[in-house]
């Protein structure tokens, strides 16, 4: 999974790939488009420490 983020004008912008093909979710309930599978450190740094970002982008039935 190949994940981008940056803070630009201070908004924080992520570019995360999609799954291919999505994948239904643990629970079965949705499917799942992206993730990070947890909490990952980032590139990103805020007063000298890495942003940490957990994302789930999901599509319900």
């Amino acid at each position: 999974m190949a994940m981008q983020v940056q803070i630009r004008d201070n908004k924080l912008f992520i570019e995360i790939d999609l799954e291919e093909p999505p994948k239904p979710s643990a629970s079965g309930k949705t499917t799942v488009m992206a993730s990070t599978r947890g909490n990952v450190e980032t590139d990103v740094e805020i007063d000298g420490k890495p942003l940490m970002l957990g994302l789930t982008a999901y599509v319900k039935p």
